[in-house]
């Protein structure tokens, strides 16, 4: 099957699938970099503004603008009461609408294995960023089995079906990374594996958040029903759930940080 572009253009749903899981793996990555306060950022990829929000109330900034190609999930963020200050703007990562050495920070949140060319991203990301700046990521570690969904994809998989996955999955490996980094010369270069859990009220909530996905949702709904419910059944046992009915289970991430020489 030939890999295509996964895109999320409903940022109300993408809050309900990926939104809790998103803040928990930011908090880490936020206390992770430790940042001075007063910088200016560019969050790439923002998506419906999660990550941004984050940058705005943990490290009391001086500007912060996010790129995003999809205008459903940036009119998302700009509903976000937490990321008021932030500019929003359509973009492509591969291409950023900003001169040379205009921010401190760039950051991919949860998005560079979307990116279909992640060396072109980490390049313009060092572009835009000033002399000693921060070049940082995070991703979900999807070659690893770290993503947040992975209990419904390993169902689909033992059944034969294949969801639709980011184009560049190999991105989210840890040696990639740092190949990618040191690449483009970033000095102080470190990582991290960030590891976060989540609960839900019972499986009927944890299914009813997962099958939004743009790639696991358009699946199921091509599937006989039958075959749904074979899939649904594997995928409540394969969870832990407590004596309420209530399911947690965790996801893990690959981060990394690096600093433009200068």
């Amino acid at each position: 099957m030939t890999e295509q572009p996964i895109r999320f253009e409903d940022g109300a749903a993408y809050e309900r699938m990926m939104g809790a899981w998103s803040r928990l793996a930011g908090d880490v990555f936020l206390d992770w970099l430790a940042p001075r306060k007063n910088l200016g950022w560019i969050d790439v990829g923002c998506g419906n503004g999660v990550f941004t929000e984050l940058i705005v109330a943990k490290t009391a900034p001086r500007e912060v603008h996010g790129i995003d190609p999809s205008d459903g999930q940036l009119n998302y963020a700009r509903t976000r009461r937490g990321a008021e200050m932030a500019q929003f703007h359509k973009g492509d990562a591969m291409a950023l609408p900003f001169p040379a050495a205009s921010f401190d920070a760039a950051i991919m949140a949860l998005v560079i294995f979307f990116v279909a060319e992640p060396a072109k991203g980490v390049a313009e990301m060092v572009r835009v960023v000033a002399p000693g700046g921060t070049i940082a990521a995070y991703a979900w570690d999807m070659a690893g089995g770290g993503f947040p969904l992975e209990p419904v994809l390993a169902e689909l998989r033992v059944a034969g079906f294949s969801p639709v996955r980011p184009p560049s999955v190999e991105a989210s490996k840890m040696e990639v990374l740092q190949e990618l980094w040191t690449q483009v010369g970033l000095v102080d270069i470190a990582t991290r594996k960030i590891e976060v859990e989540r609960s839900f009220v019972d499986f009927d909530d944890f299914w009813g958040a997962a099958t939004l996905g743009a790639s696991i949702g358009p699946l199921l709904a091509s599937l006989p029903a039958a075959d749904v419910d074979r899939i649904k059944t594997r995928v409540r046992a394969r969870l832990r759930q407590d004596g309420s009915g209530r399911i947690s289970y965790g996801a893990f991430a690959n981060a990394i940080r690096g600093r433009v020489p200068g």
